[in-house]
């Protein structure tokens, strides 16, 4: 290795690797320690029990550390000798007991110094690698709907490096879970799965510790981890919800091996000087070993931990330490350090590189000399990718990478590894497998069973209806090219808003970033924002309808689309119909009338009269008049001109109107796709359950004009197109018949949506 023959600042060493890139594989995983494993870096900080530091450049500090530096530099030689000779058996594991009562928390290493000499003079013992098909456990506390969405990011960043299955244990919130339940039900990662865990009901076990940090209560749930997961787990990776990945987590499943005597916890000595107790006056942290312990990334042993009494001992120290201290300010961090304090045998010095601490005033540079040095970048500043850091830019762009990597392609295969059955898929696969390959409009009909990736609940959301049992939440789906149109209609209509948004992985960041930047959108906490992600070459645009009408936890619903803007008020006056129409008691779908314009630039009409001024003066149009007007003829826009009380309409074919129905109502038929019969099935469905249409006297909504979207322009152009829209159509109206028998034979007979 080169020899550095002037040091001017021991700190410049901690926690890097000081032997040559070639002297050993880096990735041999559960092998031979690596040098960068063993090799003593010089003190970093307090933790060493060896401190030695250059004071005022005196000649005898530079002497004694010139001669320590040849002393480590003749022992990682004599390392690289050994690393050469052919590895031994591995030894048996479960060696329990500490051998010394003089402990030492340096890098990779939990025993004593004389331990560790002798060890070094003895040929290098392999550990077991880490199978390929063995299960890598992780646990993540996670509460919330910013939080859900930013586990994301970590989860991505895992999947991508792993090759071994991985098992998840989530402890969350009720809303947590909802949202990623239903991330990964539908993400369908082969060799995942994912276990919840009611953070809730553990509440009382850490809620007597006043804790000052922004986390709140479940930034201490990470200490009854030994009492949550199941007994029979024997070990666990814990992290943070922002942590990010660069390697292959199994690497770090595999440090459980160097674990010796009774340690039982893994973890990464933290890079600021918060426990040093010198930030600023009168700063006074929990107690902890020198600069204490990052808890963003921790190895635990669980089994070890229980024996050991881990709940009684976190519990005691807890106690008295906040007789003097009041609260924590780093949540359960403080315990935990407060524990090793008291306990240092129980720790296990991770390399600095397994948890990069992104926080301002760190000394995280120091954990790396180039991009393959990084493990796991931690982003632990509430500032988070604002943070001040000299390589911020780099860790920042690896963080978008995974951030808006498409996850669909995270649905690899791990050949060679048995994993659980999994019913959903074998029956998606078998469905999928039954289907005519050959068949024109084999596309069309995959579609219908293709399972997108969904996120519910993408931003903040916040609601609870009304008591009197009239509440309406408005339904709409939308792409990119519609973006434009949220803010308008949030000024429109006050009421709830379930929204299912079809984007990419990339396009779902840049609509955080929009919406994060709309004073009208962050204003309101009762839109839910629910991302479908790309997959397949069709809009799927009633899948979307059906995700925002799941959503739904109001008694109605208005069923509309993203490019109408419904009159203000439009919210009260149905919640006003509700009661006067009886809608408790019978089945009805209140029609909206639907009327367009041709202008960009519309003076909104504020009242009936007004819109059939603009009406007669060919300012507004009924909604497509000129193209299609069969979708909207029963409406009869003639009898609405003078209407002052609600009136009846009956069912006919290809009748499209805009309703306000039951939230029990019938979801939209998958099989159609893009453009065409989506919504002319949906009421037909409507019709044959015996719903009435009842027609609003001073209700109106005006679709506003947009660009041709792209699957209507595949529907004008594409011949195929329209013949198996066609032949979607006539099976749709055949399964009607077989399931409501003669009542649905008039459907038999509806005229083709072309």
């Amino acid at each position: 290795m080169p020899r550095k023959r002037r040091i001017k600042n021991p700190s410049l060493l901690h926690g890097f690797s000081a032997q040559k890139r070639n002297a050993a594989p880096r990735s041999l995983l559960g092998s031979c320690e690596t040098p960068q494993d063993v090799v003593k870096s010089l003190p970093l900080s307090p933790l060493e029990s060896q401190t030695a530091t250059l004071s005022g450049g005196g000649l005898r500090e530079r002497l004694a550390l010139e001669m320590r530096v040849r002393e480590v530099e003749e022992e990682n030689r004599a390392l690289r000798r050994e690393l050469a000779q052919p590895p031994r058996a591995a030894p048996r594991h479960g060696r329990h007991g500490n051998q010394s009562r003089t402990y030492s928390t340096e890098e990779g290493t939990g025993d004593s110094e004389g331990q560790r000499a002798a060890s070094n003079n003895s040929e290098c013992v392999p550990h077991p690698p880490v199978d390929k098909c063995e299960t890598i456990h992780v646990a993540i506390v996670c509460a919330g709907y910013n939080a859900s969405r930013d586990v994301v990011t970590l989860v991505k960043s895992v999947l991508f490096h792993r090759r071994n299955p991985l098992h998840f244990h989530f402890i969350t919130d009720s809303i947590a879970q909802r949202i990623l339940a239903s991330l990964f039900d539908t993400w369908m990662v082969p060799a995942v799965r994912v276990d919840f865990y009611d953070a809730d009901e553990l509440k009382s076990e850490v809620s007597w510790i006043p804790n000052k940090h922004y986390s709140g209560i479940y930034g201490l749930m990470k200490l009854v981890l030994t009492k949550t997961l199941p007994s029979s787990l024997q070990r666990v990776i814990v992290l943070d919800t922002d942590i990010t990945f660069a390697t292959d987590i199994a690497e770090l499943w595999a440090v459980f091996h160097k674990f010796k005597g009774q340690q039982v916890l893994g973890l990464v000595e933290n890079q600021s000087d918060w426990y040093l107790g010198n930030l600023w006056k009168n700063h006074r942290p929990w107690p902890a070993l020198g600069r204490g312990f990052n808890t963003g990334v921790i190895l635990l042993l669980l089994d070890r931990l229980r024996k050991l009494k881990w709940e009684q001992m976190w519990r005691l120290t807890a106690e008295r330490e906040l007789m003097s201290m009041l609260s924590t300010s780093l949540a359960d961090q403080d315990i935990f350090n407060a524990v090793i304090k008291q306990n240092p045998f129980l720790v296990y010095q991770l390399p600095c590189f397994w948890n990069v601490q992104l926080s301002d005033h760190t000394r995280s540079e120091k954990c790396y000399k180039d991009v393959s040095d990084l493990k796991v970048i931690h982003w632990n500043s509430p500032k988070k990718l604002r943070v001040k850091n000299k390589h911020v830019e780099f860790f920042r762009n690896l963080y978008l990478t995974f951030l808006e990597y498409d996850g669909n392609l995270l649905r690899r295969e791990l050949f060679g590894c048995p994993s659980e059955a999994d019913h959903n898929s074998e029956n998606l696969q078998k469905t999928l497998s039954e289907l005519d390959e050959d068949d024109p409009c084999y596309e069309f009909r995959r579609e219908r069973f293709t399972v997108h990736r969904t996120h519910l609940y993408f931003l903040h959301y916040e609601y609870e209806p009304a008591d009197d049992h009239t509440d309406v939440t408005l339904v709409a789906q939308l792409s990119m090219d519609r973006l434009q149109m949220l803010e308008a209609i949030c000024k429109h209509w006050e009421g709830p808003i379930s929204l299912a948004l079809y984007l990419s992985d990339a396009e779902a960041q840049q609509f955080l970033r929009y919406a994060q930047g709309s004073e009208v959108l962050m204003s309101r906490s009762n839109v839910g924002y629910h991302i479908v992600y790309k997959e397949g070459q069709f809009y799927p645009v009633n899948l979307l309808r059906n995700v925002a009408m799941k959503q739904v936890n109001t008694p109605y619903m208005f069923l509309s689309d993203i490019d109408f803007l419904p009159m203000y008020g439009l919210y009260e006056y149905l919640r006003k119909s509700v009661v006067q129409l009886d809608m408790v008691n019978t089945k009805k779908a209140l029609v909206v009338p639907a009327f367009e314009t041709l202008r960009y630039r519309l003076s909104y009409p504020k009242s009936k009269a007004e819109l059939l001024s603009q009406l007669d003066m060919g300012t507004l149009f009924t909604f497509r008049y000129h193209v299609w007007t069969k979708g909207h003829a029963p409406t009869n826009f003639a009898k609405w001109r003078t209407a002052t009380t609600p009136y009846r309409v009956q069912w006919e074919a290809d009748f499209e109107p805009y309703v306000m129905v039951r939230r029990d109502s019938p979801e939209y038929d998958r099989r159609f796709v893009g453009f065409g019969w989506n919504k002319v099935a949906h009421i037909m469905e409507l019709d044959a359950q015996e719903y009435e249409f009842v027609v609003l006297p001073n209700a109106y909504m005006i679709h506003m004009p947009h660009a041709p979207s792209f699957d209507i322009t595949k529907f004008r152009s594409n011949k195929q197109y329209r013949v198996c829209l066609k032949t979607l159509k006539e099976e749709f109206q055949q399964n009607m018949s077989r399931r409501y028998g003669f009542a649905a034979l008039k459907y038999m007979t509806a005229e083709n949506n072309s």
